[in-house]
């Protein structure tokens, strides 16, 4: 078949994969004008690289292993202790925090060089019989047999399928930062969450002396942003317990991204006639479990 996949990102390279895997025809439509690397890391549980492994992509060399995870409170007595170990020698994969962009050199891997072309916008979709068709910004069009919208929260193909579906906010947003931080947790497999009045904060090794680490804070769209983001962290978390202090400490502004925290009502079917969807353009999530990835990692095996 000849399928055309909407959107280059962690659920399009990976359903292109794996329908190149099995003999399809595949075009891959990103509005991007390049691979997007930027971004922090993302937790791959069990689940999502199981999912991997099944496509032909592996983990191994890259990011941090986690074996627990430990939630914590402010002042830093423990709360809950979950046994990550136990499930990756249940489900035979670790759990690990990635950076976005080794997870997209690892899915681009191998992948023919003219897969995807970038700088095309999905405006319409029109379905006729055996075949689909999308129309992009600049008029041009691309006819297949299927079509995958892996093209996210805002997704286009979701809107042409089922109209103005309304994306609700979560009341939280997130700041986060994956870079270098010199404190012994980040030389462990723990994976901290820690929770107070103020906000919720994650802590995870990342490998190579890398940290990912965010801070949770109450946001609506309309909030404004702080002039001095990193300042309001410290302000905000400078006093909770160790190793919280450290980490605001060597942070670095340049490695800051925010995003708000948005969910939307699934669907009991995602797809209609030749066209179904993937990832947050399906079923999105706030990152509250940290199951964004790996439930598009699900997706795309199902498929």
């Amino acid at each position: 078949m000849d399928v055309l996949v909407m959107g280059a990102g962690v659920g399009g390279l990976a359903v292109a994969r794996s329908l190149l895997r099995a003999g399809h025809r595949v075009r891959v439509f990103e509005q991007a004008q390049a691979m997007r690397t930027g971004g922090a890391g993302l937790s791959i549980f069990s689940n999502g690289a199981a999912a991997l492994d099944d496509l032909g992509v592996s983990l191994d060399g890259i990011g941090g292993r986690f074996d627990r995870i430990d939630a914590l409170t402010a002042d830093g007595r423990l709360r809950m202790r979950s046994d990550m170990a136990h499930a990756a020698a249940r489900y035979g994969f670790p759990s690990k925090s990635v950076s976005r962009r080794l997870l997209m050199e690892r899915l681009s891997r191998g992948l023919p060089g003219d897969l995807i072309a970038y700088g095309t916008a999905c405006r319409t979709v029109a379905q006729d019989g055996d075949r689909v068709t999308v129309t992009f910004d600049d008029g041009s069009t691309a006819t297949g047999d299927l079509l995958v919208g892996a093209d996210g929260h805002h997704s286009v193909v979701r809107r042409e399928l089922w109209g103005d579906v309304p994306i609700r906010t979560a009341a939280f947003g997130t700041w986060q930062a994956l870079g270098a931080i010199d404190i012994d947790l980040t030389r462990t497999h723990t994976h901290l969450m820690i929770t107070g009045r103020e906000g919720a904060c994650g802590l995870i090794p990342a490998g190579d002396g890398l940290l990912q680490w965010w801070f949770d804070v109450r946001w609506s769209p309309g909030s404004p942003r702080p002039a001095a983001p990193l300042a309001e962290l410290r302000r905000r978390f400078g006093h909770w317990a160790s190793p919280v202090p450290e980490v605001l400490a060597q942070a670095s502004e340049d490695d800051l991204d925010f995003f708000g925290h948005h969910w939307q009502k699934v669907r009991r079917v995602w797809g209609k006639g030749r066209v179904t969807l993937l990832g947050d353009a399906a079923h999105l999530m706030p990152p509250t479990l940290g199951q964004g990835a790996n439930q598009t990692y699900e997706d795309v095996w199902e498929l």
